[in-house]
């Protein structure tokens, strides 16, 4: 029987003042959602925005996070090709990462061919050892179409996939991990057997994320409504942002320090920003006492 992955907070990155990596706020991050008792955090994920960071960062807060955190911890090995990311995920075996997360690579776009060769030469030069997770992030890399993932998984060497779509029925006869990708349909893939979830939201409001999912678990419809109704009226904000912005500020208000946006707002979108804080400094105390 497949493992139960429960929540996995796919972790933004905080940044310092010239944009470069805060370690101080990074760790407070990981104290804050691990209070929040989730079951697992994904540092460098398209949440935590991996292009922007090089391979010598990455892999110094993985070492550190590693030590500080008191749930597992999963490295996102993404980048522009097979040997920074093979280099990435051979430090978070060292590190002791529960696992590493996998998309193709990104800026350009590839056919599907070479994403399956991708994937197989990974696996071949990693040589097991680590947990290795096929990232689907079609809407920042080249989307993994379904035979590829059918393929690649079939290999044995992945222990299972992260997907947007709530599309349980694809992974069943295959004895490996389906987590949701998408907190939209968090609830609907939950429900068609998904094994856990990749959470960008639960790093703004893990009580929320976290609770929904026990719900779910529990088949407590009354409180899955009650749930899922926060999350979705929190994420009819968030799509009218770039992501990830809203989730970082949101996270900021909660008293983690992530620093500046990546790209700066028009002043237009800056008031929607700042409406969107008031809201949900009024909106908070209700998801905190979950």
């Amino acid at each position: 029987m497949t493992e139960d992955h429960g929540v996995i907070v796919a972790a933004l990155t905080p940044r310092g003042q010239k944009g470069d990596l805060d370690f101080g706020a990074a760790f407070e991050l990981i104290d804050h959602l691990c209070a929040a008792q989730v079951r697992g955090i994904a540092l460098f994920t398209a949440a935590g925005e991996y292009p922007a960071f090089s391979l010598e960062e990455r892999t110094r807060v993985l070492y550190l996070a590693a030590k500080r955190s008191r749930v597992p911890l999963y490295a996102g090995v993404g980048s522009i090709g097979l040997d920074d990311s093979l280099s990435l995920a051979r430090e978070a075996r060292r590190a002791g990462a529960a696992g590493v997360f996998l998309p193709p690579p990104h800026f350009f776009r590839y056919p599907q061919e070479e994403i399956r060769e991708f994937y197989l030469q990974f696996a071949c030069q990693m040589g097991g050892g680590m947990a290795t997770y096929l990232a689907n992030t079609p809407a920042v890399t080249t989307a993994i179409a379904p035979e590829t993932a059918r393929d690649l998984l079939g290999t044995g060497h992945f222990a299972g996939m992260e997907d947007p779509a709530a599309n349980a029925a694809f992974f069943a006869t295959l004895p490996v991990a389906y987590l949701s990708g998408d907190d939209a349909n968090l609830v609907e893939s939950r429900r068609r057997g998904a094994h856990g979830l990749v959470s960008s939201a639960a790093c703004a409001i893990p009580e929320i994320v976290v609770a929904l999912d026990a719900a779910l678990r529990n088949q407590d419809q009354e409180q899955v409504a009650r749930l899922e109704s926060m999350l979705q009226e929190f994420l009819g904000w968030a799509v009218q942002f770039p992501f990830p912005v809203l989730v970082k500020v949101a996270t900021g208000l909660r008293g983690v320090k992530l620093g500046a946006q990546s790209v700066p707002l028009s002043p237009e979108r800056q008031r929607q920003l700042d409406a969107f804080g008031e809201w949900f400094l009024g909106w908070l105390p209700a998801a905190t006492r979950l």
